[in-house]
């Protein structure tokens, strides 16, 4: 695109793409490709250099910082050419190697250039900042934009995405991945953001209006979505300040024609554990931050709480406050997106109760009874917050807590508890009222998103914990690195053993490349039989088992025997790790404590069932479905009891087979997330963090890939019928040819590099780069025919203004040849005359027309007193008709008086008699009466 093109981006253009102007100033800079080159170094990995000598192996490079170093020729990777600088798509570059992408990566970094194709995916680096690249009229500038047309944007992912759906009537999906703090959650919202505006349906997606609910269209509801959820699922983390502790799949679903007919939300292992905990770099969820913000003084009253988040232990054991996000201007927001999508005010008064609860819920203490290990309600202030907040009776629930009635065989005993289990108990429950809520939120939203509109096919877009390495990492970070491992397979599979699988089957000479990126032995460690998870199962059917009887079973069935599970090394300031396991991302040390009980999720089921019973709706609704062990256990089938004792770990497995089985069956777009540094600097780029990422993501590999294979094809049918238009002549006409022999004839009489596409059964395959090359020829191509129709029609619409032209020139010349005859003939005598007598000949010939009207005005007199004359004389005859009609109706009804007996008419009237048909006599017509339009003028007498 040129620059005045670019002008449709607005303030956005100069973080798109460079100038003119420096394209060609980059292309005239001195260069010399024998000498400059990249070569490690400790500290970056690679820095830029130049050669100033080589002695056999051993190369001689000075540095950009005029350090003078030696290295191996190996080592050394040649620099691309400076009109390669700042490339879009590195897919592109000449020298592709590691240093060439990070230091593209980092030049475009610089510049505020954050998307950077990648082959068939776009890599975005974390700005760290605001940029105007998201405005509306970059949105329109997007829209039905070739790839190869616009810069890289993830607007131009979505926009693929949208348009291979309306063109293959195919499912789409788009994996938004990388680490956490990388801007998954950003650039999620930003598709949804595309998808809502360029196929929005206006007001025929709007939802009846219903008193008391305030909602919005669809389009609205979808992007309202986000600071509902974000407010209940994001969290601040060590490196992201608004992280997502959850997984979600938002599927957009469209029409026939590709407008917006609704959507639905998937979401995936919420960190419930946050509610409870945090470390301290870190903060509980957002909402309970926003709540305290005293924006809305009327929340701190309802929830009977105060403005201070140290009165609250289960939120305050981090940080408190976060310089990037704004808690009351947050907190409007989060309000407002319960009000648009349409919760009533019932259920958003118990939103906001039930998160006071929670929170109220760490301030009950307890404490153990003299000469008992039972514990006891320190104090009842709390509790009465509680019970009220959740509409229960206090003292119910403080029975419950420290009495809890279990079932032993088919009789209910009461069990003690200790101040610790209590604690716990409270704890696992505020947790699953929180997790509750959350998913009950999550099906809501979807109920309202759920129009009426015929639905054809959606596009997912994946937004999920990135892979997570702490200090500590427990189950939860397991389960979110073994997600991402999956991811990370499925695109390794999508990118490279199916590309590769295609060309065999395609027959297609090919070697086999592997690119060393097998993730199956970490996966299959952790989830098959014998895995991680199958002993962490195994482990929690058993009563006795502990912590260490697990780390042991571990250790006896994979120390030694699988290098992907290791024993940590020992190292002091850090957390106690119990063992080891080789990611794709790096090596992660787990922690097993309390493992047991977070897989098996136990909750007090007397509590449970005083939630069931609340008077407030939303909580009993929440817990409606809950099976306790004192839930009419008679009745219940084994199914059910089976069910109900489902743990985290299988209920995460399934969620997670379930997700991978709707993106196999959608076309995958990949976007990649780097974060440029660990402290959150705009601009500044850590080599060694973002090479590693590279390498981790596959990058690199995907790159190779493109550049070694032939990620383009298409069917010969469609490319006979696209691309025809290049050389018609090659493909005759009037006779039956095969698409792949046209294709073949085709390609090869048109002037492009025959060793960059080869010939399937089905396919022609081409290499990165030339199928955008045919298009850019047909473009051409088309830019000549539409050239060539243009001329022939401004052709022929210019000759017919010629003709116009000629018409009125010989016209000018005739008025020009009269006006110069009058000028020399005025002042000639004879003219004179002729002028003076003109005049009269008019007045002669009035008279002549005067003369004839006054002959015409006779004719048509004499004509009228003929046709008067007729008219009396039929007028007369008329009445005399008239008359004789009325003297015979008086004859008959005189014969009907003297006629014969009744009895004579029984058997009909007798014969010869007239039948009266018709009415009294007439009275005769004036002598103005016009004859009636019943009698035929045939019958009238003739004159």
């Amino acid at each position: 695109m040129s620059d005045a093109e670019m002008e449709i981006f607005g303030v956005a253009a100069p973080y798109l793409r460079k100038s003119e102007r420096e394209r060609i100033a980059a292309q005239n800079m001195p260069f010399d490709a024998k000498t400059a080159v990249f070569v490690p170094d400790p500290k970056q990995e690679y820095v830029k250099g130049r050669i100033r000598s080589q002695d056999g192996s051993s190369v001689t490079v000075e540095t950009e910082d005029s350090k003078i170093v030696t290295v191996h020729l190996d080592d050394i990777r040649p620099m691309n050419p400076p009109k390669f600088d700042k490339l879009e798509d590195m897919a592109l570059l000449t020298h592709l190697h590691e240093p060439a992408v990070l230091f593209n990566l980092k030049e475009r970094y610089a510049i505020w250039m954050i998307y950077t194709y990648s082959g068939l995916f776009c890599v975005t680096v974390n700005p760290y900042k605001w940029l105007p690249v998201y405005n509306p009229e970059v949105v329109s500038g997007y829209r039905g934009k070739k790839r190869q047309e616009a810069p890289p944007h993830i607007f131009s992912i979505s926009d693929s995405a949208y348009q291979y759906m309306l063109k293959d009537r195919e499912n789409q999906s788009i994996l938004i991945t990388g680490e956490s703090g990388a801007g998954k959650t950003v650039n999620t919202k930003r598709v949804i953001q595309y998808f809502a505006t360029i196929a929005s349906v206006g007001d025929s997606s709007k939802k009846e209006q219903l008193p008391g609910k305030m909602q919005g269209n669809l389009e609205d509801q979808i992007i309202q979505a986000n600071p509902l959820l974000e407010a209940f699922g994001n969290a601040k983390t060590v490196r992201n300040d608004n992280s997502s502790r959850f997984g979600k799949f938002i599927r957009i679903h469209f029409g026939t024609k590709g407008k917006l007919a609704s959507a639905d939300i998937e979401t995936y292992l919420l960190e419930k554990s946050r509610v409870t905990f945090q470390l301290p770099a870190e903060r509980s969820y957002h909402i309970f931050y926003q709540i305290m913000s005293n924006k809305k003084p009327e929340l701190i009253d309802m929830m009977l709480i105060t403005t201070n988040p140290y009165d609250y232990p289960f939120i305050s054991q981090g940080e408190l406050t976060v310089l990037s996000i704004n808690d009351t201007e947050e907190l409007m927001a989060t309000d407002k997106a319960i009000d648009i999508l349409g919760f009533n005010a019932e259920e958003k008064v118990g939103i906001y109760k039930l998160t006071g609860a929670v929170m109220h819920y760490g301030n009950m203490k307890f404490k153990q009874k003299q000469r008992e290990e039972q514990a006891e309600p320190d104090g009842t202030e709390v509790a009465d917050k509680v019970a009220y907040l959740m509409g229960m009776n206090s003292a119910d629930l403080l029975k419950a807590l420290c009495y809890p009635r279990v079932k032993v065989g088919n009789e209910y005993v009461t069990k003690g508890q200790t101040p610790q289990q209590v604690n716990n108990a409270s704890g696992a429950l505020s947790k699953a009222v929180y997790e509750k809520l959350f998913l009950w939120m999550v099906t809501r939203i979807n109920q309202q998103l759920d129009t009426k509109l015929p639905r054809q096919h959606f596009i997912g877009v994946l937004d999920i914990a990135g892979f997570e390495i702490f200090e500590m990492n427990s189950l939860e970070q397991m389960c979110i690195n073994f997600t991402n491992e999956k991811l990370q397979q499925f695109f390794n599979h999508h990118m490279f053993v199916l590309e590769q699988e295609e060309y065999k089957k395609e027959g297609i000479v090919w070697e086999f490349i592997d690119f060393g990126m097998d993730l199956a032995a970490c996966i299959e460690l952790i989830e098959k039989p014998m895995g991680i998870f199958s002993i962490l199962e195994e482990e929690c059917m058993f009563p006795k088992a502990t912590d260490g009887s697990f780390k042991n079973k571990l250790y006896d069935q994979h120390l030694g025997k699988n290098s992907i599970f290791q024993k940590p090394k020992p190292s002091k300031g850090k957390a106690e790790a119990h063992f080891s396991l080789v990611h794709y991302a790096g090596t992660v040390d787990y922690n097993l404590s309390g493992w047991l009980e977070k897989n098996k999720d136990p909750l007090n089921d007397t509590v449970v069932q005083l939630y069931q019973k609340a008077s407030l709706k939303l909580l009993s609704q929440l817990f409606a479905t809950y099976s306790t062990a004192d839930a009419d256990g008679s009745k219940r089938s084994a199914k059910k009891k089976g069910s109900s004792f489902q743990t985290v770990s299988a209920l995460f497995r399934e969620n997670l087979n379930k997700l991978m089985s709707n993106l196999r069956s959608t076309q995958p777009h990949f976007v990649r997330c780097i974060i440029p540094n660990e402290t959150k600097i705009p601009g500044s780029m850590d080599h060694q963090l973002v090479l590693h990422q590279l390498r981790c993501n596959g990058v690199l590999e995907g790159i190779r890939i493109c550049r070694k294979g032939f990620p383009s094809r298409i069917l010969y049918g469609d490319f006979r019928q696209r691309y025809r238009i290049l050389n018609a002549r090659a493909i005759p006409e009037g006779q039956f040819i095969d698409s792949k022999k046209a294709s073949e004839k085709l390609l090869s009489s048109i002037d492009v590099d025959h060793a960059q596409y080869r010939f399937g059964y089905t396919k022609v395959f081409f290499k990165a780069g030339l199928l955008g090359l045919l298009e850019e020829m047909r473009d051409e191509r088309l830019a000549v025919l539409m050239t060539r129709i243009q001329a022939v029609s401004r052709g022929y619409v210019t000759r017919l203004r010629l003709k116009e032209m000629s018409k009125k020139r010989e016209s000018v010349y005739i008025i020009q040849y009269n006006i110069r005859s009058f000028m020399n003939v005025k002042n000639w005598p004879w003219m004179r005359l002729f002028f003076k007598i003109k005049p009269l000949l008019r007045s002669a010939e009035a008279e002549k027309e005067m003369q004839n009207m006054k002959e015409a005005f006779s004719r048509l007199k004499e004509e009228f007193a003929k046709s008067d004359a007729r008219r009396k004389e039929l007028e007369e005859k008329m009445v005399m008709l008239f008359q004789e009609k009325n003297d015979l109706y008086l004859q008959i009804q005189a014969v009907r008086l003297a006629g014969p007996p009744a009895e004579e008419w029984s058997a009909g009237p007798p014969m010869g008699t007239v039948m009266e048909l018709a009415g009294p006599p007439a009275e005769p017509p004036t002598a103005r009466t016009s004859v009636p339009l019943e009698v035929p003028l045939e019958v009238l007498p003739t004159p």
